[in-house]
C-alpha cells in the first residue's frame, strides 16, 4: 500500500461537534488545515448519535455561545423551515426547563451544511482513517533551539489508504482524547461512567396526535467507545435495548401499530477520558461562573451527570455563565497540541455540563483559532497572545469573555 504524504499547518482529528468548527475555524484564518475523521460524515453525537437538539445557546436572555456552530445550527434549521425557540424567554426560574431553548435540527441536513463550510474554508477532509502514531516532529538547530518544523507527524490508516500528514498544530477531537494518549501525555478517567444512549424514532403510537416521528432513547450501561471492541460491544447493547422497547411496544394495546422511522448507527457516550490540563475545570469553578484569566469561550448548561436511574439536573444560580480557560485545553507539559470537546481538562462533574453540543462547538472555534494563529506565529498555541486569539474569534462571531 502506497503511503501518502501531507504536510499541513493545523491537522484536526475528530470531525463531530467540535471538531468540524475547529477545522472550519482554523481555514477561515488562512491555515492549511486538514481534517481526518473515522466515519463517513461530519456532526458526531448530532447526527450519527442522533441527538438533534444541540445546546445551548442562550440563557439568562442572552447568547452565550455563538460564532461558527451557531451560524451552523441557524442555517440547518432556517433552510429546513424549522422554527427557533423564544430566546427571549430565556430568564429566571424558565432557565429549569432548558430543554425547550435547544434547538431541533435534521441531523443529516447539519452534517452536509458542516461539510460545504469545511470545503468553502479550504479545509481538506479525510474520512474512513483513523490515527495509528503520533511522532513528535521536532528538529534542532546548531544551538538546540527548535526551528520553524517543530511539530507533529501522524500517521493515519484507513480504507484502502495510509498517510504521513506533517502537521505544525494538531488538535485532538476525538473526544477521547485518543491522539493525546498516543503522543504520550496523560488522560484519566473515573471508574463509574454515566450511560450511553441509543436513539430511534417512531411513529407515534395510537391515539397520539399524528404527524412526526416521536424519537426515544434508552440507556446502554456503562457505554464505553474508546476502543473498537468496546464501541462494537456498546452499539450491540444499544441495538439489542430497542429492539427489546420496539417488541414490548408491539405487543401492547397501545403500540400495535407502531412502527420504526429510523434507528441511529451508534450508541451515544456521555463519558470517556479526559485529558490532564495545564488547568482543570472544578465543580466549584462551573457552579460559581469563574472568570478565568485566560478564558476564550462562554457557555451554560446545569450540571447534568446521568445515573441507571436517571439525571436531575443542578440548575445553575440565576445569570450564572461558565467560561473555559485556554489552559484546559493543552495537555500539561506539551507544545502545538490542544484538544476540544469532551475531553477536556475538568472534573466528572464539570465535564457533564461541559461536554453539551454548543459547548463543545465553543471550544472547537476556540482550539481552531488558536492552532491557525499559533501555526503563522511559529510558536505553541499556550503563547498565541490572548488579545490577538480573542480578537480573530470576535472577528468570527464568537461570544468572547469579557467582551
Amino acid at each position: 500500500m502506497t503511503e501518502t504524504v501531507v504536510d499541513t499547518d493545523v491537522l484536526v482529528v475528530g470531525g463531530g461537534t467540535a471538531g468540524a468548527v475547529a477545522a472550519i475555524a482554523a481555514g477561515r484564518l488562512g491555515a492549511r488545515t486538514v481534517l481526518v475523521e473515522c466515519g463517513s460524515q461530519l456532526g458526531g453525537t448530532m447526527t450519527t448519535g442522533g441527538v438533534e437538539w444541540p445546546g445551548l445557546f442562550f440563557a439568562w436572555g442572552q447568547q452565550v455561545v455563538a460564532g461558527i456552530g451557531w451560524e451552523l445550527v441557524r442555517a440547518t434549521a432556517e433552510l429546513q423551515g424549522d422554527p427557533l425557540p423564544d430566546f427571549s424567554q430565556s430568564v429566571g426560574e424558565a432557565m429549569h426547563r432548558h430543554p425547550s431553548f435547544q434547538v431541533a435540527l435534521c441531523g443529516g441536513l447539519y452534517a452536509a451544511l458542516a461539510e460545504e463550510a469545511c470545503t468553502q474554508a479550504g479545509v481538506h477532509l479525510r474520512y474512513y482513517e483513523a490515527p495509528d502514531r503520533v511522532l513528535r516532529d521536532s528538529v534542532l538547530r546548531a544551538e538546540g533551539t527548535e526551528d520553524d518544523r517543530d511539530g507533529w507527524t501522524v500517521t493515519t490508516h484507513g480504507k484502502g489508504v495510509r498517510a504521513r500528514i506533517q502537521c505544525r498544530q494538531l488538535i485532538d477531537c476525538t473526544a477521547n482524547a485518543s491522539v493525546v494518549d498516543l503522543a504520550g501525555f496523560e488522560r484519566h478517567r473515573g471508574a463509574d461512567r454515566q450511560p450511553g444512549s441509543i436513539i430511534y424514532t417512531l411513529t407515534q403510537p395510537s391515539g397520539w396526535k399524528s404527524g412526526a416521528g416521536y424519537k426515544h432513547q434508552r440507556y446502554v450501561l456503562g457505554a464505553d467507545v474508546t476502543t473498537a471492541e468496546t464501541h462494537t460491544d456498546a452499539n450491540v447493547r444499544g441495538r439489542a435495548a430497542f429492539l427489546k422497547a420496539f417488541r414490548t411496544l408491539r405487543a401492547s394495546a397501545e403500540g400495535r401499530d407502531a412502527r420504526v422511522l429510523s434507528v441511529q448507527p451508534e450508541t451515544n457516550s456521555r463519558e470517556t477520558y479526559r485529558i490532564v490540563g495545564e488547568y482543570e475545570i472544578t465543580r466549584d469553578d462551573y457552579a460559581s461562573g469563574r472568570v478565568h484569566d485566560d478564558a476564550v469561550a462562554c457557555m451554560y448548561y446545569p450540571i447534568d451527570l446521568h445515573t441507571p436511574d436517571g439525571v436531575k439536573p443542578q440548575h445553575l444560580p440565576e445569570r450564572t455563565t461558565v467560561t473555559i480557560p485556554l489552559r484546559a485545553l493543552i495537555p500539561r507539559g506539551s507544545r502545538h497540541l490542544l484538544v476540544a470537546g469532551r475531553c477536556v481538562a475538568s472534573d466528572r462533574l464539570a465535564n457533564s455540563g461541559l461536554r453539551v453540543q454548543a459547548s463543545c462547538m465553543a471550544m472547537g472555534q476556540a482550539a481552531g483559532a488558536a492552532a491557525a494563529l499559533a501555526a503563522r506565529l511559529r510558536i505553541s498555541p499556550g503563547q498565541v497572545p490572548l488579545d490577538q486569539l480573542r480578537a480573530a474569534l470576535r472577528d468570527q462571531g464568537a461570544v468572547v469573555p469579557g467582551s
